[in-house]
């Protein structure tokens, strides 16, 4: 299974999102992670700590025999930010789902309707949006931004992530969040979690409506 994660902003929660679908992944079977944003962000948050999954970047990924000869692995692609339309486009053929992680605020939503228009231009179906950093309660942001999104028809998670700053502490010490002492850690994973599984539902409902079709083939950049 092949998921990218895509967004049109930075600080939207990408390579967060990355990093922890990767961890839910590994706990299903044996998960790389590919780091193709140039900033390198999963790569540098791997090399402070200790993740239990691999992270490669894409040249690197494109020599990964253990995965390619493992057809019931997973790989998790962390995109650049703002990715130009040829390698959104190569990016969503070739995965199963497409993530796009968004913010709750205006500037956020702005970017995802480009990324939407041209997902719609190309006729990109296989694609979820995740609401992200949601504001405590009684703030009813993320619950707002989730209708706003369905009544516009567009496919979004059930489930969203909570803004909690166990997150910053989890990427300073280079680990998942679940593995840091911080109170709102596991109701940090549990989002997560959450998410994953409604990915692997999402999936699995796409692989039952087309049993015929072949697997999804790496990017050709890699």
């Amino acid at each position: 299974m092949i998921i990218t994660v895509a967004s049109f902003k930075g600080g939207v929660g990408k390579t967060t999102t990355a990093i922890h679908l990767a961890a839910f992944l590994q706990g299903q079977a044996e998960t790389l992670l590919v780091d193709a944003d140039p900033n390198r962000s999963a790569l540098g948050w791997a090399s402070r700590g200790d993740l239990p999954f691999k992270v490669m970047d894409e040249w690197e990924a494109g020599q990964d025999v253990s995965y390619n000869v493992n057809p019931d692995g997973n790989m998790v692609i962390d995109t650049q930010a703002r990715p130009i339309p040829e390698d959104l486009s190569a990016l969503a053929e070739t995965c199963d789902l497409l993530v796009l992680p968004t913010t709750p605020d205006i500037l956020a939503l702005d970017a995802l309707v480009l990324t939407v228009e041209y997902l719609k231009k190309i006729r990109a179906s296989h694609y979820r949006i995740l609401i992200t950093s949601i504001p405590p309660k009684p703030s009813r942001a993320g619950e707002e931004v989730k209708a706003l999104l369905r009544d516009a028809n567009l496919p979004v998670f059930e489930q969203g992530i909570r803004r909690f700053s166990a997150f910053q502490k989890a990427a300073l010490q280079g680990l998942p969040v679940y593995s840091i002492k911080d109170p709102r850690a596991e109701s940090g994973w549990q989002d997560y979690e959450k998410v994953g599984e409604e990915i692997l539902a999402i999936v699995g409902a796409r692989s039952l409506t087309a049993k015929t079709a072949a697997p999804p083939a790496i990017p050709d950049f890699f």
